[in-house]
């Protein structure tokens, strides 16, 4: 049997959640749609629900944190766009795959459209689309060339979306779902809020592939394999390092949740300084230069410098700045993120404390581990070996950290008309209307 045809097997497959991943799942489940409440009052949001609003007319599915609904392609567009538009969206960080934002967006419209679902069968779709999704990064060998949480997520969130919709030829819902991934690094490294409008298009696809294939449509076949498939045009890679070992581990149970509305890449560093604060180790009045040594791939996503003319996209994928922030205000705010703050003296001056080296890590998609050291102005060296990022499974957040993750993002969000939205998220997930 192929690898294609293995995957294809595994993503229509009946499957009951051992019990510790079916708790990762609700736990995500949960961050997904508070991120999504805070991105929607996030810059840009207005206008992406304005543009979706413009596309047909329709009651399918629910806004998170706005009282409305839309047709399910546009609904999940939006969705898609609130849950990455702050970098706050949950990671598997060695496929380098923002696998909830695109799947939890897409799956939530196909189960509202449907009237609702069982909470297993839609937390089994949930785990199947972001392991498909993150699947395709783990086996991926290549750096980032396209943006990978927009295309392998589309393929993860169509598969997902099939399972709702009780669509059995994935055959031609992963063909149709291959034919329309897009998504380009050109945007990270602008700092452009095409970034997260890439994200909505990948949940937006993942919609119309299902609802073509209902209608009759097929699409090519070897997809991932074939001479101009996935691993031959978007990644270079062998995708049965990853369908080879299907179901001997869930990924949704690998995934990191961000404690902080930035790059992931920021947050080794961001998280112990914040540590080293709390400790009395360090302030913003006493570092004198702060050293942090990285994989690549840290330094090609935030490694960028600061400038006085950044958007707040630009400002979020800035470890300068972020780091600045942490030690004057003790945290990162997303409304920080303005033209008052980006000229100001004093973070200019703290931002430039910071220096980035790369480690010799030979792996393009390595996030960790790193090392972080902090010189003091009277020659204290503060060294730090950071094994695994805050937010890892393996360095989960406690229960403290995580309450003020939502309470800030229930702080961010403008209009809950839902109280399960924080409250229940599975029910919020898949009952469409308040209980």
């Amino acid at each position: 049997m192929s690898a294609t045809k293995r995957l294809i097997e595994f993503a229509r497959a009946e499957h009951r959640l051992p019990d510790a991943v079916r708790d990762a799942a609700i736990h995500l489940l949960g961050d997904t749609l508070a991120v999504g409440a805070a991105g929607s009052t996030a810059p840009g949001a207005d206008g992406v629900f304005a543009a979706a609003q413009g596309w047909g007319a329709g009651q399918d599915a629910r806004i998170i944190a706005r009282d409305v609904r839309l047709p399910a392609a546009g609904a999940a567009f939006v969705n898609a766009f609130q849950i990455h538009c702050l970098e706050w969206d949950a990671v598997h960080e060695p496929a380098v795959v923002h696998a909830l934002s695109t799947v939890t967006a897409s799956v939530a419209a196909a189960i509202d459209r449907r009237g609702g679902c069982d909470p297993d069968e839609a937390l089994a779709a949930l785990a199947v689309g972001v392991d498909v999704a993150s699947g395709l990064g783990i086996a991926a060998s290549s750096a980032l060339r396209f943006f990978r949480p927009a295309t392998a997520g589309c393929i993860g969130s169509a598969l997902a979306v099939a399972r709702i919709d009780g669509v059995e030829n994935s055959e031609d819902v992963l063909g149709l779902a291959y034919s329309q991934v897009a998504g380009t690094m050109q945007a990270h490294v602008e700092g452009s809020i095409a970034l997260p409008l890439q994200i909505a298009g990948a949940a937006r696809a993942a919609i119309a592939a299902v609802d073509l294939v209902k209608a009759g449509l097929t699409g090519p076949h070897d997809v991932l394999e074939g001479p101009f498939g996935y691993f031959k045009l978007i990644d270079d890679g062998n995708i049965a390092g990853y369908t080879d070992h299907l179901g001997d581990v869930w990924r949704i149970a690998e995934v990191s949740i961000k404690p902080f509305p930035s790059g992931r890449a920021s947050h080794a560093v961001i998280a112990t300084l914040d540590t080293l604060m709390r400790e009395g180790a360090v302030s913003a009045g006493n570092v004198a230069t702060i050293e942090a040594f990285v994989p690549p791939l840290i330094q090609r996503l935030v490694g960028r410098p600061m400038q006085a003319a950044m958007t707040p996209a630009y400002a979020r994928l800035c470890l300068q700045l972020l780091v600045a922030l942490q030690l004057i205000d003790g945290r990162i705010d997303p409304r920080r993120f303005t033209a008052d703050t980006f000229a100001d003296p004093a973070i200019g001056t703290l931002a430039r404390k910071l220096s980035i080296t790369l480690d010799g890590n030979q792996d393009p998609n390595a996030l960790s581990p790193q090392r972080l050291v902090v010189t003091l102005n009277d020659g204290t060296r503060v060294e730090r070996v950071i094994p695994h990022t805050l937010g890892h499974p393996d360095a989960a957040m406690s229960a403290a950290q995580t309450a003020t993750k939502r309470g800030l993002a229930r702080e961010l969000a403008a209009n809950i008309t839902d109280p399960r939205l924080f409250a229940d998220p599975l029910s919020y997930f898949t009952r469409p209307e308040p209980a």
